[in-house]
């Protein structure tokens, strides 16, 4: 089967070779192509069955690696997990959650034995490690890590907007309250912010 390349379908824009039955067909091609489970013959048993079968069937079609699909402007923590997702398919995996679990442990000691050493650029290294193997790990127990991170940061500003109305309300100015001072504040909006 022949499947047109961006830059093909590019030259024939220009040359005004095709038509929308071409572009429709080219497309129903693809889509039968790259499904052989609901349109061939091949048997799936799952999704991870699936996922292999797509990105063997990509590399057939001349990518040279299952990663030229990870877009480069994705955000870090999506591209981590798309990166993730993709060698997991085929088959560059852990095989059990409490395998990945360990790296994140491994990453977390090294991370600390290049904080004792304070080499700026080896720590940062480190801190990528752990946070790549703790999105490896949501992928594992099946938390979507972006979501799990928002919900974070809106239930932290949430309590810190707590910590600052109450404040207000008793007259104090953040800048001059200690933090033991605040942390009453903080803990109390504990009971409203889970």
């Amino acid at each position: 089967m022949f499947y047109f390349t961006s830059s093909f379908m590019l030259k024939l824009v220009v040359k005004k070779a095709f038509d929308i039955a071409d572009v429709a067909n080219s497309i129903s091609d693809k889509l039968i192509h790259r499904h052989p489970h609901i349109y061939g013959d091949v048997k799936v048993e799952n999704e991870k069955d699936v996922n292999r079968n797509w990105e063997q069937l990509k590399l057939k079609e001349g990518k040279t690696s299952v990663l030229e699909g990870v877009p480069k402007s994705l955000p870090a923590v999506v591209k981590a997990s798309r990166i993730q997702e993709k060698v997991a398919s085929v088959g560059f995996d852990w095989e059990k959650p409490e395998q990945v679990w360990e790296k994140v442990q491994e990453e977390l000691t090294e991370l600390n034995e290049e904080i004792k050493v304070g080499n700026k650029e080896n720590i940062e290294k480190e801190f990528g490690d752990v946070l790549f193997s703790m999105i490896n790990y949501a992928r594992f127990i099946d938390v979507n890590p972006e979501n799990a991170l928002e919900k974070t940061n809106k239930k932290f500003i949430n309590r810190f907007q707590f910590l600052e109305k109450s404040a207000k309300k008793e007259g104090k100015e953040l800048s001059n309250m200690s933090l033991i001072e605040m942390d009453v504040y903080w803990e109390k909006s504990k009971e409203y912010y889970k």
